[in-house]
């Protein structure tokens, strides 16, 4: 992999590749009475290969560690960051929790919840992972550890694209407004996006900004928290301009993202829509949703096209990077399950349950599927890649943001409200 771009985060400035328990109501384990230990975790795989996984994993690790004990609790992906930070408030968390680095990270780190693991990641993980762990630093030290690299893009079906006679993938955003005129004669969604959640409507504003922000921009709002360059409107004024070609699903404001065949994920997964703009994690969720519950056939992936006139530089990615940190007071076998949990057999079997790209560099020849093949490739070739906005400037700021977006599909926002918004939440 790429060893030279540079993920843009809060309070971290890294170069390298980027490369989901516990009781009802959160909770802590620790060391019992006869001197065994409990440790609760939470991810965000409810159902299929890759709950099964966690399970697995943490079976083989107790098996190896006699005495430990891992208790999971498996949340909805929509749950996680609310859930935990109720738990971190209360003093209550998970020992092991789900991060995603960034400002949200940051802001954990700040509050004094996050073990620092400096000193606590194994040579062979470092190895493996190389400089994936700085998305996870925080002024210099390690909060966390990456398990999967996770490079924005448009995912599609070929053979509906082939059917409306799009025969290229789409370069330029006026090229695939072209393609969403054919794709809709055809009779079915050029694009599914599930505004419902949020997110993934927020991520349409991203890409448009990592087109219409320099980087420098980019990392400087990492320390801000605020929109104050042109460029914000201009990304939000492009996504308007987008918004207005009618380009989504219909009903897309009630559309979830991932949850069942009516998702937006589920739309694809069953030839209902062409296209959808999401994260390295799609191919699993696309393969859960299909009628056979297999990968899909025709899957195909390309990045985000490009928006003349901006000052982001081509060829830049959206992305992000999933991975697990420790709560401050979780017990030292909290290190030890995660750095046993990033060796090589452990990332390809990760690789193959999620259908991702694995963060470790060991582990890549995991990776055979074609869409997410195409998505390394152009992470690799990537002069830097910014993590989701809504992870790098901080939970209440990305959340203000994610709002705003939404309310411009509604079409009761603007340009000028997204923000208004992000300015409004980081001066709180």
């Amino acid at each position: 992999m790429n060893t030279r771009k540079i993920i843009a985060g809060a309070a971290l400035a890294v170069a390298g590749t980027l490369a989901l328990g516990g009781c009802a109501a959160g909770g802590s384990g620790g060391q019992n009475a006869d001197g065994s230990v409990t440790l609760t975790m939470w991810h965000n795989s409810t159902t299929g290969d890759g709950k099964k996984y966690w399970e697995d994993t943490a079976a083989a690790f107790e098996a190896a560690n006699p005495g430990v004990t891992i208790e999971i609790q498996a949340l909805q992906n929509e749950e996680v960051d609310g859930k935990l930070q109720t738990a971190l408030n209360a003093g209550d968390a998970p020992d092991i929790f789900m991060a995603r680095g960034g400002g949200k990270l940051a802001d954990i780190v700040a509050a004094g919840q996050a073990m620092d693991l400096t000193d606590k990641i194994t040579p062979e993980a470092k190895a493996a992972l190389g400089t994936s762990l700085g998305a996870f630093e925080v002024d210099g030290k390690n909060y966390g550890m990456p398990v999967a690299v996770l490079p924005s893009g448009i995912f599609t079906s070929q053979d509906l694209l082939s059917a409306a006679g799009v025969t290229a993938a789409p370069a330029t955003i006026d090229e695939l407004e072209a393609a969403n005129t054919k794709i809709r004669a055809t009779g079915v969604a050029p694009i599914a996006v599930g505004a419902k959640d949020a997110w993934p409507a927020a991520h349409w504003y991203y890409n448009f900004a990592l087109r219409a922000c320099a980087k420098d921009v980019l990392d400087a709002a990492a320390q801000s928290r605020s929109f104050d360059d042109p460029c914000w409107i201009e990304a939000g004024e492009n996504l308007q301009s987008f918004l207005a070609t009618q380009p989504f699903n219909d009903g897309f404001l009630t559309t979830a993202a991932q949850q069942g065949a009516g998702s937006s994920a589920g739309l694809l997964a069953n030839h209902q829509a062409a296209m959808e703009l999401m994260g390295a994690w799609n191919p699993g969720v696309i393969a859960s949703l299909t009628p056979d519950e297999q990968p899909l056939a025709d899957l195909g992936w390309f990045p985000f096209p490009e928006v003349p006139g901006g000052d982001g530089e081509e060829g830049a990615i959206m992305g992000g990077v999933d991975g697990y940190a420790c709560w401050v007071n979780a017990p030292a076998q909290c290190t030890d399950f995660l750095n046993f949990a990033v060796n090589k057999e452990n990332q390809e079997r990760y690789a193959d349950a999620f259908q991702t790209i694995p963060a470790s560099s060991e582990a890549t020849d995991a990776v055979t599927t074609p869409a997410l093949q195409s998505a390394l490739q152009a992470y690799t070739d990537a002069p830097y890649v910014s993590v989701w906005l809504d992870t790098l400037y901080g939970q209440n700021v990305g959340n203000a943001l994610n709002v705003a977006v939404v309310d411009m599909f509604a079409g009761k926002g603007s340009p000028e409200g997204i923000v208004d918004a992000v300015n409004a939440a980081a001066s709180r």
